[in-house]
């Protein structure tokens, strides 16, 4: 099992995972393009050569970040990949200098296990609302705000 920065050759399999989460309305959909414009963002585990699972990082301001499209193929579930993924991504803030991390989630228990705290949305800035539009529960979101502190 590695973790790793994704390439551009990984975009098809992100879409893949991505979005087939995203037609269990597990998460937003995410465009082949959109995927290609951010791959930077993006972390994969790959197994045999296989992508099998992916996280992103999103800076959103100086000090914020949000992990988003955390999927996992169901066949590779319980073994900890996606715990290696977003702690992939808090290593990936520390590097940027980011010190806050939040992701909102349908699991908040899994990111509590990692050291994540829920909080109020409404404690987060209007900005990150910009991509809810595009939910097909918005304006009834049902996800829960999660966030960690992180310190070097």
């Amino acid at each position: 099992m590695r973790i790793r920065k994704a390439s551009m050759g990984d975009a098809v399999r992100i879409h893949a995972l991505v979005n087939f989460y995203a037609s269990k309305e597990m998460m937003l959909p995410r465009s082949l393009s959109e995927i290609c414009e951010n791959i930077r963002n993006f972390f994969v585990c790959e197994i045999d050569g296989e992508v099998v699972g992916c996280c992103a990082l999103q800076p959103v301001w100086l000090d914020l970040a949000e992990v988003k499209s955390l999927a996992v193929d169901e066949r590779f579930w319980g073994r900890g990949i996606g715990s290696r993924l977003v702690r992939a991504c808090l290593e990936d803030a520390l590097r940027l200098g980011v010190r806050r991390v939040f992701a909102l989630t349908k699991i908040p228990a899994f990111f509590e296990r990692l050291g994540f705290r829920q909080i109020d949305k409404e404690e987060l800035p209007h900005k990150i609302w910009s991509e809810c539009i595009r939910c097909p529960k918005f304006p009834n979101c049902d996800e829960v705000a999660v966030e960690i502190a992180l310190r070097d």
